[in-house]
Order: structure tokens, then sequence, then C-alpha cells
């Protein structure tokens, strides 16, 4: 497999970092992970601004322009051999000296990884497990997609490997949070329903998505302080992110749902589809002049 790292395509086995690079020695760094269809990446603009203001809040300087992305991720695509991928986009604060460093990070490590996607299916239930581990509060005041996934990785361990399962995370306080390494919604009585970020989830792009998909299908939705009470009495529940979409839940503990067959997830997965092949950012959806209607 070939990687961007630092301005250059190398193949993974020249690839080379630093000892001293504090997203080795602390975990300081972000990343994003999306992907593309018919090899062009979708909502690329809103991953990047993302990951800009992560960037932002761990002082790392890095410059991060949306062709030069854009023709990596093509780049990358042709050398693999690939039609479409999974993105990774990896920056770290780059080398530094052993110790806690107050100073920006101006010479940052980038790398560009990608995996093979297969050709997208029918929709793909997973069952919800609720987990013993607590979801941890951000580290700052707001959740970064940062290296420090210690918690995630708990968390999957706590489940086991099987992907046909994930993981539903509450707060300290025991108010559903998000998955091991997506966003949770449900439907009740017409509504969708999600978390707010005031739990302290990760604001994901797919989830943002969603929700504007929601409002323009003229669904209501609800975010807050939800308990696992609120998941026992939903129709729906399924899990949203980039890679996977949105992914219908079959059951929780001993209570089972509508999975693949719901109405509102059916709906809202159709519109996706609608969408994945050219939009760059929610706000172009937004003021844009395709819109979809409710049936």
């Amino acid at each position: 497999m070939y990687i961007y790292l630092n301005g250059s395509i190398v193949h993974q086995s020249e690839a080379v970092i630093s000892p001293f690079d504090h997203g080795y020695l602390y975990g300081l760094g972000v990343f994003e992970t999306f992907r593309t269809y018919g090899g062009r990446p979708f909502l690329l603009r809103d991953h990047l601004a993302r990951l800009r203001k992560g960037l932002e809040a761990l002082n790392i300087a890095a410059d991060i322009q949306e062709e030069n992305i854009r023709q990596v991720v093509s780049e990358l695509l042709k050398k693999n051999g690939w039609k479409d991928a999974y993105c990774r986009l990896n920056v770290s604060g780059g080398p530094g000296g052993i110790g806690l460093q107050t100073d920006p990070y101006e010479n940052g490590t980038m790398i560009l990884f990608q995996k093979e996607l297969p050709t997208s299916g029918p929709l793909r239930e997973k069952e919800g497990v609720l987990l013993r581990l607590r979801r941890s509060t951000p580290e700052i005041d707001m959740r970064l997609k940062s290296h420090h996934y210690l918690n995630n990785l708990a968390a999957k361990r706590e489940i086991g490997p099987s992907p046909e399962k994930e993981g539903i995370f509450l707060t300290g306080d025991g108010y559903l949070c998000e998955g091991i390494t997506s966003n949770i919604f449900w439907i009740k009585q017409g509504e969708i329903h999600t978390p707010s970020i005031e739990t302290g989830l990760l604001n994901g792009i797919t989830r943002q998505f969603i929700l504007a998909l929601a409002q323009e299908l003229n669904i209501p939705v609800k975010q807050g302080l939800y308990r696992v009470s609120d998941l026992e009495t939903a129709s729906e529940i399924f899990f949203t992110n980039s890679v996977q979409e949105i992914v219908p839940v079959s059951r929780v503990g001993n209570r089972t749902f509508a999975g693949s067959t719901g109405l509102y997830v059916r709906k809202l997965h159709e519109h996706y589809q609608e969408y994945v092949m050219y939009l760059n950012s929610i706000e172009e959806m937004k003021e844009g002049d395709h819109h979809v209607t409710s049936d």
C-alpha cells in the first residue's frame, strides 16, 4: 500500500517518522476519516474544517488546503489501483524534545492513509451493546478527534472483535453519549432523537449531515440528555459514521428493533445516497438548488 507522508507518496514499507514525534510520545495530534464515492471525497470541506479547529486547539501549524488534499486522495487511489477508499488524514505535532511542550508546533507530521472499500451493498445491521466502561470526559472544552484513543480501545476490547456489534457509551452521569466509533440516533413517535454535544461526544461530520438531512426531509429532531430508558421505548435505532454511513440497530440487550426494515432508516439512507457523489460540505446542501422532500 502507498501512503502520503509530508509531501511525498511512498510505499508503506519506506515510511519513517521521528521517534521524537510528539504524536508518538504524547498522543498529540488529530485525524479525520472520510471515504470516497467514485473517487471523490464526501464532505471533505467539513472534515478539513474540523481538522483545522483541532490543530488550532493543539497549537500545531499545518497548511491544509482542500485542493491539495483532493489531489493526494486521487493520486493515492491511482497508485494503489483502487476505485474507492477509506481515507485517514493524520496530523501530529511532529518532532520535539522529551518533555511537555508549550511552544507552538511548527513542523507537524502529515500522513494520509487509504484502505480499499468494497462496493456499497444493502444496509448492514449491528447489535448495540451498552458498555460498562463510561465515556471519558474531553481533555479540553470540546471533544477532539485526537490520537488519544485508549477509552475507545478499551471499550472495543470489552465487547470483543465482532464487526456485528457496536458499543454504546454512557457518560459518568449515566446519560447516553455515543458509540465507540459512531454517533447514535433513535426514532420515537416520528421524531429523531440524539444526545447533545453537552454529553462530551464527538460531533461527527456524518452526525451533522444527518441533522441537516432531517431538516431537508421535515423530520423533527430533538437533541438532549437521555437515559437508557429512552432507547427502550424507541421504534428504530441507528449509528452513523463517515465510512459506514447509516448502520441500523437490530437489538440492544433483550429488546429488538426494526433494524434495516425501519421506515426512517431506509428513508434517510435513500436520501443520503443522493448526495454522496458531489457534496463538498453540508453548507452546500443547505444553500443549493437540490432539495429532497418528505414522502
